[in-house]
């Protein structure tokens, strides 16, 4: 599940204010016409602070396709099988599913549909049926990481980080909350896709040709889907409207997320601007004037971050309880167990991109807890 730990200030209500009451009309059920035979379906997200996770539908005599899916959930299901109603189509009719990333709410209902779709028609190739999954071939090591800790072969990576930093009775809790072994239930919604998009791969599609550009840093994997000729991006979670997305929240952890971010959205600047349609809220105008903010937005939390950390030495944990939290500048105390667990990640991957700028050093204690202190230069 994708949670957002900070805000970001720009077109959105800034820290402190009420949001606007139409704020979440974007997840209300039902299509978006868009145009030219696209349109947007929001899909409900129960318990979920996101609410919704929207999927893209693009229709034509050869029937439709999706980018994302949804998650796995009878809900879901049933409002991706209405809104297609709607516009005249079925379940039967999607051809292929255009995966942003490996989370659950954008993954796994495909991997159900897939096998239902196929399990009602007599194929000779499964690799020629409907239903097709396609995923960037940088997530492969993260759905091997899933499928083991489901097989019970390896544990939950994210809570595996904790202890080196500095969030020992963290990672016990949250660890209680999946069960004593920290292993997951068996979860079928993680089979492998039929095809892996490498950087740059073209999807020939009936009037429409989109290029998969690999956008680490959500997760490792994490593609976008540029379509330049009606001037789209289909954004997943890299680009959204109103929050930003967590950093590095998924089963392999990598100290370089926030680095990989940044670069990822400096990547979208050298693209021609293109209408935003984002994975979860509203489309937007313009990607550049969105990425801009995203980029202004880690600065300052880079310049928050030092600051917190310039006593030093500290550990990722301490600094995450000195910084502000959600629209409401909440204390890491006030955050619930999930939400202080990305919290102090984030707040991990900001430190590590000021290591990388050589304003801090990072130390390993015998303990095995990273410290944080100004370098030498900054002292």
């Amino acid at each position: 599940m994708d949670y957002a730990t900070s805000r970001v200030p720009g077109s959105q209500a800034q820290p402190q204010e009420e949001p606007h009451p139409d704020r979440h009309a974007w997840a209300n059920a039902g299509p978006e016409d868009l145009g030219d035979g696209l349109y947007r379906i929001p899909l409900p997200l129960p318990g979920d602070a996101l609410t919704a996770v929207n999927v893209y539908a693009m229709t034509g005599d050869h029937g439709v396709d999706l980018i994302d899916s949804g998650m796995a959930l009878a809900q879901a299901r049933e409002q991706l099988a209405a809104a297609l109603g709607q516009l005249g189509y079925g379940l039967p009719d999607i051809r292929n599913f255009f995966i942003t990333h490996i989370h659950q709410d954008h993954y796994t209902l495909a991997v159900e549909l897939r096998s239902t779709l196929r399990s009602q028609q007599t194929l000779r190739s499964q690799q020629t049926g409907p239903g097709q999954i396609a995923l960037g071939e940088a997530e492969r090591a993260n759905l091997a990481q899933i499928q083991a800790v489901s097989a019970g072969q390896a544990q939950i990576g994210f809570i595996e980080m904790l202890p080196a930093l500095g969030a020992a009775e963290l990672a016990v809790t949250v660890g209680e909350m999946f069960g004593s072994q920290r292993t997951m239930p068996p979860m079928p919604g993680y089979g492998d896709p039929d095809r892996w998009l490498a950087d740059g791969a073209l999807l020939d599609l009936p009037g429409r040709t989109l290029r998969a550009i690999h956008t680490p840093g959500h997760t490792s994997g994490h593609v976008v889907f540029h379509d330049p000729v009606a001037d789209l991006l289909f954004a997943g979670d890299h680009v959204l409207p109103h929050i930003t997305p967590s950093i590095g929240f998924q089963p392999v952890i990598t100290r370089q997320a926030l680095s990989h971010y940044l670069g990822s959205l400096v990547l979208m600047l050298t693209l021609p601007d293109s209408r935003l349609l984002p994975a979860h809220g509203p489309v937007g105008p313009s990607t550049h004037a969105r990425v801009r903010e995203l980029l202004d937005h880690h600065e300052t939390r880079l310049a928050l971050t030092l600051q917190a950390a310039t006593p030093g030495p500290v550990t990722a944990f301490t600094v995450a309880a000195e910084l502000p939290w959600t629209r409401r500048q909440r204390k890491l105390a006030e955050l619930d167990p999930m939400n202080q667990l990305l919290a102090t990640g984030e707040t991990a991957a900001h430190l590590e991109v000021l290591v990388n700028r050589g304003q801090l050093a990072r130390d390993r204690a015998a303990d095995g807890i990273d410290y944080y202190r100004p370098a030498a230069a900054f002292a």
